[in-house]
C-alpha cells in the first residue's frame, strides 16, 4: 500500500512539474514567436522543429487540465494545391509529434460534425524553392487558427533539405485536367502563412464547412471508388460553397472513370466555365517529347478534342480574348525550350481557331519556356506534368 501512494506522490509531483512547462510555455506563447530556423535541416528534423515551434506558441494548448482538441485540414504544396507523397508524409509527421508529445492535444478526423466540435484547424504546406537561393529549397509552413474567433493562434515554419522528398501526387492531382488553384486555395496557402494574432483567410474560412465533404470525395476517388466520389462531389456541388475547380475535377473524373462520356463533358465545360469567370485556366496538354504533337497514349490524349471544343465554344460565347500561354519542363537548353512552348501555344491556337474561326481576332499565343515552372524538377513524369501546361489567361480585347 505504502509503494502505492509514494508513486502517486511520484506521478502528482511530476505532473505538477509538467503543468509549470506548460504554463511557462503559455507565457511565452504572449511574447513574439520563435524566430524559423535558418538553417536546412533533414525534412523530417524540420518538420519536428516546425511542430514544436508552432506548439510553444500555445503553451501545449489547454494548460495542464484540459484538452484541446484539433481538426487538420490536409496539407498541400503551396503554388499547385496538390496533395502529394510529400505532403502526406508531412501532416502524419505533424500529428503524430502533436499527439505523442503534446498530450494536451486531441486531433479530431476532418469531419463536418467535429468542425464545431474543435478548438483549432491545423493548416499545412510546402513550398519548393529554386536551389541556390536564399530561402532554401523547401519551406515548410504550418499554422493553428482558432475556429471560433477565425485568428491564427500560432504560425512556424522551417527550411528542409530537398533530398529524398518525393512529390509524386496522389491519384487525383495526377488525373486532374487542371491546375486546382482557385480562390480557395489560395486562402488555405495565406491562411498558413499568416501570423498569429492575425485573422485567417476569410474566404477560405467561409467556406469550410464544405471542405471535409470534398477531401472525403478525393479519398474514395484514391481508392477507386468512383461511384461514391461522385456522390460526395456533386453534394459539395448543391452548395454555393462548393463551387471550387477542386468539386468541378472531381466531377469530371469520376465521370470518366464511370465511363460517362456526356458527363464527363458537361462538367468539363463547368470546369472551362469557372476558368472564364475567374479570369484563368491551366490545362495540362500533354505533349511527345520535343513535339507539337499530343501525347500518343490515347488514354491520356484521348479526352484532349473535347477539351479543345469546350475551350472554344465556351470563348466564343462570352465573347473574351485569350492569351494562350505554353509552358515546358526544365529539361534541355532555354532557348529550346522557349521555342517549344511558343509552338505548342500556337498548336493549341490553331485547334481552338479551327472549332471557333471568330476566335483568330481573339486569342495570341506566346511562350515561357521552363521560367514559370511550378514544379521544377525536369522529371519529365508525373510529378512535374504541371511545367507542360498551356494557360488560357483572359485579357482585355484591346489588349
Amino acid at each position: 500500500m505504502m509503494t502505492t501512494i509514494h508513486l502517486t506522490k511520484r506521478r502528482f509531483q511530476a505532473a505538477l512539474s509538467s503543468a509549470a512547462l506548460l504554463l511557462t510555455l503559455a507565457v511565452a506563447g504572449c511574447a513574439t514567436p520563435p524566430a524559423p530556423s535558418a538553417t536546412e535541416l533533414p525534412f523530417d528534423e524540420a518538420v519536428l522543429q516546425a511542430t514544436d515551434a508552432l506548439m510553444a506558441q500555445t503553451g501545449g494548448m489547454g494548460g495542464f487540465l484540459s484538452k484541446r482538441s484539433v481538426v487538420l485540414d490536409p496539407m498541400i504544396q503551396a503554388g499547385t494545391g496538390q496533395q502529394n507523397v510529400a505532403t502526406q508524409t508531412l501532416q502524419r509527421r505533424v500529428a503524430d509529434r502533436m499527439s505523442t508529445k503534446h498530450e494536451a492535444v486531441e486531433i479530431l478526423p476532418f469531419q463536418k460534425d467535429n468542425l464545431a466540435k474543435a478548438t483549432y484547424l491545423l493548416t499545412g504546406t510546402l513550398t519548393r524553392r529554386p536551389v541556390g537561393t536564399a530561402s532554401g529549397p523547401l519551406k515548410i509552413q504550418l499554422a493553428l487558427t482558432d475556429l471560433r474567433s477565425g485568428t491564427v493562434a500560432a504560425q512556424s515554419s522551417g527550411l528542409a533539405r530537398d533530398q529524398g522528398v518525393d512529390y509524386t501526387p496522389l491519384v487525383y492531382d495526377q488525373d486532374s485536367p487542371v491546375l486546382a488553384q482557385d480562390r480557395v486555395v489560395e486562402g488555405y496557402v495565406r491562411t498558413t502563412a499568416t501570423p498569429a494574432g492575425q485573422r485567417a483567410d476569410a474566404y477560405y474560412l467561409e467556406r469550410l464547412a464544405i471542405a471535409p465533404v470534398i477531401t472525403e470525395a478525393a479519398s474514395l476517388y484514391n481508392a477507386a471508388r468512383y461511384q461514391e466520389a461522385l456522390a460526395q462531389y456533386n453534394a459539395a456541388a448543391a452548395v454555393p460553397a462548393g463551387d471550387q475547380l477542386r468539386v468541378l475535377s472531381g466531377i469530371y473524373l469520376s465521370s470518366v472513370k464511370l465511363d460517362r462520356p456526356a458527363d464527363a463533358e458537361q462538367a468539363f465545360a463547368k470546369i472551362v466555365d469557372y476558368g472564364i469567370r475567374n479570369k484563368q485556366l491551366g490545362v495540362k496538354f500533354l505533349f511527345n517529347p520535343g513535339s507539337t504533337v499530343f501525347w500518343s497514349d490515347a488514354k491520356v490524349s484521348g479526352p484532349y478534342g473535347m477539351w479543345l471544343q469546350q475551350i472554344a465554344r465556351l470563348s466564343t460565347q462570352a465573347a473574351v480574348c485569350l492569351d494562350v500561354v505554353g509552358h515546358t519542363s526544365r529539361t534541355g537548353s532555354e532557348p529550346v525550350n522557349d521555342a517549344l512552348s511558343l509552338q505548342r501555344a500556337n498548336a493549341i491556337r490553331q485547334k481552338l481557331v479551327a472549332e471557333s474561326a471568330v476566335l483568330a481576332d481573339r486569342t495570341r499565343a506566346s511562350g515561357r519556356g521552363f521560367r514559370e515552372n511550378i514544379i521544377g524538377s525536369g522529371s519529365d513524369d508525373a510529378v512535374d506534368a504541371l511545367d507542360r501546361r498551356v494557360e488560357f489567361k483572359i485579357v482585355g480585347c484591346g489588349a
